[in-house]
């Protein structure tokens, strides 16, 4: 019901209501204010309590009785004032004022209460208002609620601003490993709980028994760079007590002003008021102190000590990772230099366990082997694709005094141009974009060893003079670097360029050249070699059966004698790939070889079939699997083992059009 309405009831009850309703209205309403649940009231335009229930005084902290005729102000003291200026507001506009919110600290309290107080006027039969009617109900122990949960929610909060602080901070201990990277955004996340205007890290330096303070982020400091500061641990005061003691350490700026450090000294000059130091703890032992500054007193409270030590303890595990990661990375560096740990660069062996064959050409290629090995001269292998030019350098380092080290093998040709200068001489970190790290050349790889550079005629013109230096000197820079790096290492290089004519061309530096042929070894192409063709087919045959678990055990006349007919252009490898085919598809003891492919590809002439007429047929099929090139090291001349000029004359004289294969 409105309070107006009640002021209504209420004149109405002093006015000798209706006797046939009410016989006796100060008997109701004594009976209502009895009965009621909340704290009622009635003064007059003097401010002296007229009525009150027992609920209200109960309030108020005084017998009902003891309120009748006192006022206000003799009642609730102090508080009064708050109270009075409201009931004169009623008695002069005449019109309630509703729910309204009081904090009291009342006379017979010890602390504030909460109410919220309605009040009405009551009006005489003229309309004057000669009363007003107060309804108060007391709140304090809901605010006490609201406040705890308030309270609560805060605390709550920010041990999720703390958990999920610790979660980042996690995130990029496991991301970053540079320290001058690591540093601030560390700083940064503590910042988000503890207001702190500088953090640094002290490690504890066991040689010279002092402290390194590295600054990691300092907020408006002049003087304090962030540069590593080496302080002696006896003049460290917080840090070297929070080091030794492992315990948290907090001094404000009296504390400070006594202390006779050097370093506390130019912490107050820059206006610091208070300092933290706390431990960095590892199984293995304390390594330092992280420690943080405030330009405010008492920044340091108990109920971030927690968080502080969950951060300690992350900083220490990541810089106790950090610190074995670079010694293991400093251990494979060198596993590196030795050719300990060269799984990626250094295969088993070629494609074959051995050398095979008995062909006088063969022959003479290993007495040349075998005279040039003992020395340390740079050997040039000239000869086709597929002969087995990395096989014989491979023998080379087998029979010279440099095969207990390394055997380091570089395709000039398979790494793109911008790279193969990093690959050779290595790289510093930083040298270009994407050097994340050092890197260690192929160069430094083969130190004491033997350095294989395969397709030497691909290497770049401006990259010669660099390889020229380090066959005349021994010594290089890795990219980015600065510091000269002598090696001692024997080159073997291989090419089926004619390099002489590149040099003609000005493709080829004439003095690399000389370089690079001091002692040449030209492989001869299997086409010279036929004795050796049944060795090496019943080699590939046993090889790739024991591989694919057959048993072949026959090899039929005519198909060896079509192997033995034919050319070979691919030498070795395209022999190899072609036994290979055959072992797959036979399925008893006896080599199942796809005789009429065999005719056609070994130029033996079928029924009906002209020699010209395969030859065509070949160098058709290859144009169309390389889409119509004819130059280059995937082009037709590479894979039919010729010349690009004499696969032009023979393409004009069998009238084949390279454009009927162009993608």
């Amino acid at each position: 019901m409105p309070f107006e309405d009640l002021g209504e009831i209420a004149v109405w009850w002093g006015d000798s209501a209706d006797p046939d309703g009410f016989h006796d209205p100060k008997q109701l309403l004594s009976t209502f204010f009895a009965a009621s649940t909340v704290g009622l009231a009635i003064c007059d335009d003097q401010l002296h309590y007229k009525a009150i229930n027992k609920t209200l005084a109960s309030m108020n902290g005084i017998p009902a009785d003891a309120h009748l005729g006192r006022t206000v102000h003799e009642i609730l003291g102090e508080a009064a004032n708050e109270i009075e200026p409201l009931f004169r507001q009623v008695f002069s506009t005449g019109k309630p004022l509703c729910d309204v919110e009081l904090a009291l600290k009342l006379p017979t309290r010890t602390e504030m209460g909460h109410w919220i107080e309605n009040y009405f006027p009551i009006k005489d039969a003229a309309g004057n208002v000669r009363q007003v009617g107060v309804v108060v109900v007391e709140v304090t122990q809901q605010k006490k609620l609201e406040e705890d949960t308030l309270r609560l929610s805060r605390s709550l909060q920010q041990e999720r601003e703390r958990l999920q602080a610790l979660l980042e901070m996690g995130s990029v201990l496991i991301s970053q490993t540079e320290l001058r990277h690591l540093f601030p955004a560390i700083s940064g996340l503590i910042r988000r709980i503890v207001k702190q205007d500088y953090a640094s890290i002290a490690l504890f330096d066991g040689t010279s028994r002092s402290m390194r303070m590295y600054a990691l982020d300092v907020s408006d400091a002049a003087r304090m760079d962030g540069a590593e500061t080496i302080i002696p641990l006896d003049d460290t005061v917080t840090v070297g007590r929070a080091f030794q003691e492992r315990e948290i350490k907090i001094l404000e700026f009296k504390e400070l002003e006594e202390t006779r450090s050097r370093y506390i000294k130019q912490m107050l000059e820059e206006g610091f008021q208070s300092f933290c130091s706390i431990p960095l703890l590892t199984p293995r032992g304390a390594l330092g102190t992280l420690n943080l500054a405030s330009k405010k007193e008492h920044t340091f409270v108990d109920q971030d000590m927690g968080f502080l030590q969950q951060v300690a303890a992350q900083i220490a595990t990541a810089l106790d990772n950090a610190r074995a990661y670079k010694e293991i990375a400093g251990l494979a560096v060198k596993l590196h230099q030795e050719g300990v740990s060269l799984q990626d660069e250094i295969r088993l062996a070629s494609d074959f366990d051995e050398i095979v064959g008995e062909s006088p050409a063969l022959k003479q290629v290993l007495s040349q082997v075998h005279i040039v090995a003992p020395s340390d001269a740079t050997v040039l292998i000239l000869g086709e694709t597929g002969t087995g030019k990395e096989l014989i350098a491979r023998a080379v380092h087998r029979l010279s005094p440099r095969k207990e080290a390394s055997f380091i093998k570089l395709n000039c040709a398979a790494i793109p141009t911008g790279l193969l200068e990093s690959e050779l001489f290595g790289h510093e970190k930083g040298a270009f974009t994407g050097a994340i790290s050092q890197k260690v050349g192929r160069l430094e790889l083969a130190d004491g060893g033997t350095l294989f550079l395969d397709e030497i005629g691909d290497i770049p013109l401006e990259l010669q003079p660099k390889l020229l230096r380090v066959l005349q000197d021994h010594d290089f820079e890795r990219l980015g670097g600065t510091r000269t790096i002598h090696v001692n290492v024997r080159l073997v290089a291989a090419t089926n360029r004619d390099l002489a004519k590149r040099v003609a061309e000005r493709e080829f530096r004439n003095d690399l050249y000389y370089r690079l042929h001091v002692f040449p070894i030209l492989v001869p192409p299997l086409r010279e070699r036929r004795t050796d063709i049944p060795l090496l087919v019943h080699y590939f045959v046993r090889r790739f059966s024991q591989r694919m678990r057959k048993q072949i055990e026959n090899i039929p006349t005519d198909t060896m004698n079509a192997l033995i007919q034919w050319e070979w252009p691919g030498n070795i490898r395209e022999l190899e790939n072609f036994i290979e085919r055959c072992v797959i598809l036979t399925t008893g003891e006896t080599l199942n070889a796809p005789l009429a492919e065999v005719a056609s590809l070994l130029h033996i002439e079928p029924p009906n079939t002209t020699l010209e007429g395969v030859e065509r047929e070949h160098i058709v099929r290859v144009l169309r699997e390389v889409g119509g090139v004819i130059a280059g090291l995937d082009g037709a001349a590479a894979r039919l083992g010729m010349k690009r000029t004499t696969l032009q004359s023979k393409m004009q004289k069998l009238k084949i059009s390279r454009r009927e294969f162009e993608n």
